[in-house]
């Protein structure tokens, strides 16, 4: 029998995100038509195009750029998790390892005037040490990886805003823009900027983010860090017996994904892009994205850099919709609907498995069943 393409896992992994792009869609569409449905057709699409709303070349160039300024971060998010879950752990406290980062490289710059690379480093830093905290308590204690992870999330969230109210304006609750107070903070652009229209915001974070993507690949798939690391993910047990050291592989693999993490926070924040809001009650969107993200990448390095990137565009795009039909929130929902659809591509794969097993059993049976009153007939 000729070996099915449909069985290849980065084939399935392909066809599962686009079934559950397509699905995403679709469902917005509908709730759109219950809210509006003058102008459902118009508001899908225009979340779709996203800056391709724009007319001119350049100024579609600029709001590109835009977006690939918050997909470095997303991606940053997609590989704490998918580093994480490639050694059998769950990091969703990847949002406050974010978190983490962002307090202490805001702070770096703002109260101590460092420069980008060290804040970055101490972003990396904060991140780990979340990482490293969740790891022995997984190691030591046995607690699972979620629960510390959430809690530690909302502790940090509130840790970072009483540190960073000592760096905010007199009269609003936002951090001292990067701009005026601490310019020798913001990441070089190294030209990119002028690909962009001249978009400021536009730095070495991108291209920083795609390496690292890379980078990490190579760790899991082609070193022997990677495979003990993995091996200890899928028995820690065995792993032990093979004379790994399995504490410590679970927790270098949570310090790691943490950095990752704490990494992203820097790669937005040191850009100037945005400011943080000292009075937050939720954990930044950006960690959880980053699940979503992670898993319709095919929990691929490489496919995290497409989905991240597909995520964002629908997240911004969003923001396009037409105000006059629809309410503010309905960009956010649509989106959310859209990303929580992504995280559905492992069902999707198993459901694409389950049938090309089913297919090949019965024509298996066929095959046999004609051999059999061949050979009756003989």
């Amino acid at each position: 029998m000729k070996k099915n393409i449909l069985k290849n896992s980065g084939v399935q992994s392909l066809l599962a995100a686009l079934m559950c792009i397509i699905l995403g869609v679709a469902l917005g569409y509908i709730v759109l038509l219950f809210i509006n449905p003058a102008g459902a057709g118009e508001a899908i699409i225009t979340v779709l195009k996203n800056f391709l709303t724009y007319s001119k070349p350049a100024t579609q160039m600029k709001y590109l750029g835009n977006t690939l300024v918050k997909t470095a971060p997303l991606l940053m998010c997609s590989l704490a998790i998918l580093f994480a879950y490639k050694v059998g752990l769950f990091n969703i406290g990847a949002a406050g390892q974010y978190c983490a980062g962002v307090g202490v490289a805001l702070y770096a710059a703002l109260a101590w005037n460092l420069p980008w690379w060290a804040c970055m480093i101490l972003a990396m830093a904060a991140g780990a040490t979340l990482g490293v905290i969740v790891g022995l308590l997984k190691a030591y204690r046995n607690v699972n990886e979620v629960i510390s992870g959430i809690m530690l999330n909302w502790i940090t969230l509130y840790l970072v805003n009483i540190l960073l109210t000592g760096v905010k304006e007199p009269t609003s609750p936002y951090t001292f823009p990067l701009t005026t107070h601490a310019p020798n903070a913001i990441l070089p652009s190294l030209g990119l900027g002028a690909l962009f229209s001249g978009n400021q915001y536009v730095t070495l974070a991108i291209p920083l983010a795609v390496i690292l993507a890379v980078a990490v690949w190579v760790i899991l798939e082609k070193t022997k860090l990677g495979y003990e690391l993995k091996a200890t993910g899928n028995n820690k047990n065995a792993a032990k017996y093979c004379g790994m050291a399995e504490k410590r592989n679970t927790i270098l693999t949570l310090a790691i994904s943490g950095a990752l993490a704490g990494l992203g926070a820097a790669l937005l924040y040191l850009t100037g892009f945005e400011q943080w809001q000292c009075s937050t009650s939720s954990v930044p969107a950006m960690g959880f994205n980053g699940i979503a993200a992670a898993f319709l990448g095919g929990l691929h390095p490489i496919g995290a850099v497409l989905s991240s990137f597909f995520i964002q565009h629908i997240t911004v795009g969003g923001a396009y919709v037409d105000k006059t039909m629809y309410c503010a929130q309905i960009s956010d929902l649509i989106s959310a609907i859209i990303i929580y659809l992504c995280g559905f591509v492992l069902f999707m794969k198993y459901a694409m498995n389950a049938g090309i097993t089913k297919h090949e059993e019965k024509a298996a049976a066929k095959l046999a069943a004609k051999e059999t009153e061949k050979g009756g007939n003989q």
